[in-house]
């Protein structure tokens, strides 16, 4: 059984890592179920929050940053612009590209979303953890960041 530089089997890591992907999951769908009065998809969840951490973009660029085609970016976008949560400026210096960015509509929702999010979990780290489960899960959260870095 080889022995990873931490000291671990490589099956244990296996283990570990199949866990924490079926409850980071698992946590994603339950932080998703509690913005459920948020009337917008997943994908569009996702262009918006890209814009408000981001800032306005181009529909390429949106595109390049989800991995998806330009089409089908277009096609969330046009949904969030029918319902005026994004707009459309020209390109300060490309004047056949536009740049979509948050309407305050979009803010707003966005910012509903984050709060209903961070208060659900809030809630269940505060009653479903002991003391010192919450210190403990306090502890991993520089862990947990340090995995996504490059």
């Amino acid at each position: 059984m080889s022995k990873q530089p931490g000291g671990r089997s490589a099956a244990d890591l296996a283990g570990a890592a199949a866990d924490l992907r079926v409850v980071v999951g698992r946590l994603l769908r339950q932080l998703r179920a509690a913005r459920s009065d948020v009337d917008v998809t997943p994908s569009q969840a996702v262009v918006m929050s890209r814009l408000v951490t981001d800032g306005p973009a181009t529909v390429a660029a949106l595109a390049r940053a989800e991995s998806v085609r330009p089409q089908s970016m277009r096609l969330t976008l046009a949904a969030l612009e029918e319902r005026e949560l994004v707009t459309r400026t020209p390109h300060p210096t490309d004047q056949r590209q536009q740049l979509l960015s948050l309407t305050p509509a979009g803010e707003r929702l966005i910012e509903a979303a984050r709060i209903a999010k961070e208060d659900w979990l809030a809630q269940a780290i505060a009653t479903k953890l002991s003391r010192t489960e919450q210190d403990s899960l306090l502890t991993a959260i520089p862990l947990l960041r340090r995995l996504l870095e490059p």
